[in-house]
């Protein structure tokens, strides 16, 4: 998931990291609200455009798609009260329940998914995410303007019957269903709003538990209010959730000890701060947080100096002494913990085969340095590392900084800017070296894998490899039928990427928070649309 999917300042709500299990409330129970911190502004709420994970966690919230994803991801029906599956696995029908119905009175239909999906996938458009819908018939040929956008592997059979045509086999498909950028949307209310829509609360129309208000777009409050409208609204708990920015987790802390939140993230110096506070959770994400640079710029082309750039970063002190609250050092880019084998149940990680690049070796790191600018013709370098101003990003830079200034005749300057910025920076090129992230769409590892593919607009470095193309392109077709292969040219990617130094993996991510006992009944996914607010409640 591009936060720029990979962007620190926008994990925001996708930290809010709480597996609590639970049952109802008591009847004429008064307090029905949540209070939580999130260090993300959202940006927009319109499903075709957004990249940032905070913005998922809303709309997973706020809309509904044909499932839902449950404890553990367990897909669960959500408009879809039904479904079958071809043998060969390239069909799905999906049976619409008849009850749903959007905020502004309008049915939910077959058609909002089959205008949904097309919105998305049309090139004016220009969403991030078209990617995700590779191996739907005729996707990718739209993406590429070969095809019509009508031609998609989709069609309405009525308002109530939805049917979807694969080229290949996805494994993972009903996963998918499950992310916010394959929920429906009502082409009255895009029409209705243009160029506004999805830009406050009151230009979007919402289907799912709740509804968003009191966001007017530019400001740094808003709430998730129970939607009276849902069609399972006896199993919404909660009145609302009331979400405020707060980037200074000292202030978030301190509005927790006073009462007046329920969950406040703490930082890396808070959490060792806190020791084993009766209401500390610690929760692992399926992230990656790297280094992106800009391969326009010629030095970067060169191999030796990106190496040089990793070899001179300690990750285990990075992620153990800097950045603390469960970040993992695991030398991948695929993360711990999201897929394994179908061999032998091996986590992807351990299948992987990490370059020496990987490995803290500033002697080698020095040299290869030296070599690098010596092949550019360069004696020096200076550039301007971008990354988000959250306190826990600012404490990384700063320690990127001093790592990468003992490379001989190397310079950083830091620029850490508001996460409303650092997307369109990153989207837009405006970069040399910067901080970037990416936070699983699903539970497998081509949703990282697929971002550095020469053609993916999440690609921010622009780096390009044809055998790696060609590698994941046969992940996701020729071998899409068969895991062990499919697996097997996953891996190989993945090393192919990682020895070629596409991006500079530092950490996994992991966070602790400050969490209200009496809150229960969230539903934590470590990838995807991490949270289930659903069935939620105050004890």
């Amino acid at each position: 998931m591009h936060l720029s999917r990979g962007v620190a300042a926008l994990a925001g709500v996708a930290s809010i990291a709480l597996i609590l299990a639970g049952c109802g409330q008591k009847s004429g129970q008064a307090n029905k609200t949540i209070k939580t911190s999130t260090d993300s502004e959202l940006t927009t709420v319109d499903p075709s455009k957004t990249t940032a994970v905070g913005t998922f966690n809303v709309l997973n919230n706020v809309d509904e798609g044909l499932v839902r994803l449950g404890k553990n991801s367990k897909v669960e029906p959500g408009i879809a009260k039904s479904w079958t599956v071809s043998k060969d696995g390239k069909t799905y029908t999906y049976n619409l329940r008849k009850g749903a119905k959007w905020s502004n009175g309008d049915p939910v239909t077959a058609k909002d998914f089959v205008y949904s999906w097309q919105r998305t996938l049309n090139p004016k458009t220009a969403s991030q995410y078209g990617y995700l819908f590779s191996g739907i018939k005729n996707a990718d040929k739209i993406q590429n303007k070969k095809a019509k956008v009508s031609s998609l592997g989709i069609k309405a059979g009525g308002n109530y019957k939805l049917t979807v045509t694969l080229e290949q086999r996805i494994p993972y498909f009903n996963l998918l269903m499950g992310f916010p950028v394959f929920f429906p949307q009502d082409a009255k209310a895009v029409n209705k709003y243009g160029n506004d829509y999805g830009t406050s609360a009151k230009t979007q129309v919402y289907n799912g538990p709740f509804t968003l208000t009191g966001w007017t777009g530019t400001n740094n409050k808003w709430t998730l209010k129970k939607n009276t409208d849902y069609w399972d609204k006896k199993a919404v708990k909660l009145d609302d959730i009331k979400f405020s920015v707060q980037p200074d987790s000292s202030t978030s802390l301190n509005l927790y000890n006073q009462g007046k939140l329920d969950m406040s993230q703490l930082s890396a110096t808070q959490a060792k701060q806190m020791g084993n506070k009766k209401d500390m959770i610690s929760r692992k994400q399926s992230s990656n947080y790297y280094i992106a640079v800009n391969q326009k710029n010629k030095v970067f082309k060169n191999l030796k100096i990106r190496q040089a750039m990793s070899m001179i970063i300690n990750r285990k002190t990075l992620a153990n002494k800097v950045m603390g609250g469960g970040a993992i050092d695991n030398n991948s880019f695929v993360s711990e913990g999201l897929a394994v084998s179908p061999k032998n149940g091996t986590d992807f990680t351990k299948d992987t085969t990490a370059p020496a690049s990987m490995t803290y070796n500033p002697t080698k790191a020095k040299q290869l340095f030296k070599e690098g600018l010596q092949e550019v013709g360069r004696s020096s370098l200076h550039f301007t590392l971008l990354n988000s101003d959250g306190s826990d990003q600012k404490q990384l830079s700063e320690y990127l900084q001093s790592a990468l200034q003992k490379l001989p005749g190397l310079t950083v300057t830091l620029n850490n800017i508001p996460g409303r910025s650092i997307l369109s920076r990153q989207a837009d090129g405006q970069f040399t070296v910067t901080v970037a992230n990416w936070f699983a769409d699903f539970s497998d590892p081509i949703t990282f894998l697929n971002i550095l593919t020469s053609n993916n607009p999440s690609n921010i470095s622009g780096w390009k490899n044809s055998e790696y193309d060609s590698l994941i392109k046969a992940s996701n077709a020729d071998d899409g039928s068969n895991a062990n292969a499919r697996w097997d040219d996953m891996v190989k990617a993945q090393n192919l990427a990682l020895k070629d130094q596409a991006i500079i993996p530092l950490y996994q991510s992991g966070e602790k928070w400050m969490v209200n006992s009496k809150v229960k009944g969230i539903v934590y996914n470590t990838a995807g649309a991490n949270y289930n607010f659903k069935e939620a409640y105050v004890k």
